[in-house]
């Protein structure tokens, strides 16, 4: 469990360091130069990333509450929202309009899904932590953001329907590798 603990934390510190301690990332970034400071958090990032699934793997799920029979499928639903907001956040998109942090949100409501579809130990520090994470980075970039300005500029019609198909293709590669990166079958005789 402390290998999955270490890599939520980590990543969950190498992410807030711009919005919570802007002062101490600029004081790195000064000291070891712009370039290195990205290979840095690049290489931090993937080491959280590789103790979160190395971690989850070693685990063995101890269950800690019941989660409901219903939590899977609409975890499932939740999962194409989650993936479009994603998707979506780094480009023009019409949501952009209504939701500030659309990567942040589906990062959370990724989390708060598998936390209704999983009632383990593991996932609760998973989904757990990084559903805190996602949902304190909301509150600590908002507030050094300031004032909301929402962008003058939306993708087309056009844009918008490709970022569906592609997010579609996405959803079901995720559903078809599932297994092999999480060790969890969402189908057939080992799913939950």
């Amino acid at each position: 469990m402390g290998m999955l603990i270490a890599g939520v934390l980590l990543w969950s510190i190498v992410h807030l360091m711009k919005s919570v301690t802007p002062g101490v990332r600029g004081s790195i970034r000064g000291a070891i130069g712009d370039g290195s400071h990205q290979g840095l958090v690049a290489l931090l990032i993937l080491t959280s990333v590789g103790l979160m699934v190395f971690g989850w793997r070693s685990v063995p799920a101890e269950f800690v509450y019941d989660a409901p029979l219903w939590g899977r499928h609409l975890n499932m639903l939740l999962m194409l929202v989650a993936l479009y907001l994603i998707a979506v956040a780094q480009g023009k998109s019409r949501v952009k309009q209504w939701i500030r942090h659309p990567m942040l949100t589906g990062v959370l409501i990724w989390a708060a899904g598998h936390l209704v579809a999983n009632g383990d130990n593991k996932s609760l520090v998973l989904f757990g932590g990084l559903g805190l994470w996602a949902l304190i980075s909301i509150f600590t970039v908002s507030r050094n953001e300031g004032p909301w300005v929402k962008p003058e500029e939306v993708a087309t019609v056009g844009r918008e329907v490709l970022s569906v198909v592609v997010v579609l293709v996405l959803y079901t590669i995720l559903f078809g590798a599932h297994r092999f990166l999480s060790g969890v079958a969402l189908v057939g005789p080992n799913a939950p």
